[in-house]
């Protein structure tokens, strides 16, 4: 789960992580008002930033700079309603809702620092750069080098040997900031276990003020948490802004359903999250591309199958469906009759291509043939991919 710039900002000053004041405001009036609470105390220039989940909200024209409070009601006029387009929501962009007026603090010294859950290690491992901001993908992907990456080793957690090393390459000398930068880490590293985070980035994490009163801040944040610890953190499901997500996605959870939007134009039900993989796999090898992954787990359901059914339609780009089941569990020809009863109701104007494997196969297929429905059935999953491949060049219904 995604949460906004501003929520994360009020979690990281609550757990004492230092960065600017804020406040989010809904409305032109609210902006207006967040300025003047700035102002009154001390806040000479503001910054108006569109909150929506994504990066590259500057490329976009989403961060703003106002040197007044009338400036602030001009840019919360342009911004707050637009769509805003950038490198990570694609064409379409997204609606903003909200924004958060902030007070302009210029950094001295721009860095990016970042915590993943990274599987492939099994540990929360560190991403560091002495060259933070907006162009962080490009750098990461033209000079690897430049970006310091440091597992944390999982049964002794966080000490200050790391917030060493990140100092060292990020090219922090000063005692005092390395003393602030360690405090941060240590609190940040807390703060990802204690909420279940599976991404906490800080960019840019800078340096601001000079002499005696420099500091390291974060001026940007983005966390991400672990959707199956949600329920240990009722006050940070809370957070969760369903206008930023597909509501494909929040459908089909309530049903159970694992689904993901995708780009392709072939719409995929399948029992099994490797199995899926596996699917969108084959698909794409035989030319084709996926609208989706869907699976509908392992004790697939009648009830479900229809779901998914409507979830999958429910996508403008889809133009077949390719079911392919594993019966384990779930025996065969009980879900061909699960795909016969949903394809009835939910009447199927596309080409279905399905694919029955293992327990009571042979009962399922009869099942299908002889159901009257256009249902391609395929032996395998070769065998089904080549035939959903076909039938949308072929526009078979």
């Amino acid at each position: 789960m995604k949460i906004h710039e501003h929520q994360a900002k009020e979690l990281f000053a609550r757990n004492g992580i230092l960065v600017p004041q804020g406040f989010v405001a809904f409305k032109i009036e609210e902006a207006v008002e967040a300025a003047k609470r700035l102002e009154a105390k001390g806040v000479k220039a503001f910054v108006v930033k569109a909150q929506i989940h994504a990066g590259g909200r500057g490329k976009g024209g989403g961060v703003k700079i106002a040197k007044s409070v009338d400036e602030v009601k001009t840019l919360a006029t342009s911004i707050l309603g637009m769509t805003l387009v950038t490198p990570q929501t694609g064409k379409e962009g997204r609606l903003v809702r909200c924004l958060y007026i902030e007070e302009a603090t210029p950094p001295k010294k721009e860095m990016y620092f970042s915590f993943i859950l990274d599987r492939a290690r099994g540990a929360v491992t560190l991403l560091a750069s002495a060259e933070g901001g907006m162009e962080i993908e490009e750098l990461a992907h033209d000079h690897p080098e430049k970006i310091l990456t440091l597992a944390v080793e999982p049964s002794s957690g966080w000490s200050s040997f790391y917030s060493r090393q990140v100092g060292k390459f990020l090219g922090l000398k000063e005692p005092k900031l390395l003393a602030q930068l360690d405090e941060l880490l240590a609190k940040l590293y807390t703060l990802f276990w204690k909420t279940d985070c599976s991404i906490v980035e800080l960019n840019p994490l800078c340096v601001v003020g000079e002499g005696e009163g420099a500091k390291v801040m974060t001026l940007d944040a983005k966390i991400n948490f672990d959707d199956n610890a949600l329920k240990r953190h009722p006050d940070i499901a809370e957070l969760r802004d369903e206008h930023e997500e597909d509501p494909a996605e929040i459908e089909a959870a309530k049903h159970d359903l694992n689904f993901i939007t995708l780009d392709g134009n072939i719409g995929c039900m399948v029992n099994g999250a490797g199995l899926a993989m596996a699917t969108m796999d084959i698909i794409k090898s035989a030319g084709g591309e996926p609208a989706n992954f869907l699976d509908v787990g392992g004790g697939a359901t009648a009830d479900k199958v229809r779901e998914a059914f409507k979830i999958i339609l429910g996508g403008k780009k889809v133009k077949d469906i390719f079911v392919n089941i594993f019966g384990g569990i779930m025996k065969c020809d009980a879900i061909a009759e699960g795909v016969i009863a949903a394809a009835k109701e939910v009447k199927i104007h596309v080409p279905l291509v399905v694919r029955l494997e293992g327990t009571n196969v042979e009962k399922g297929r009869a099942l299908l043939e002889g159901s009257g429905l256009n249902i391609i059935s395929a032996l395998d999953m070769n065998d089904g991919a080549r035939k959903v491949v076909e039938a949308m060049k072929k526009g078979k219904v």
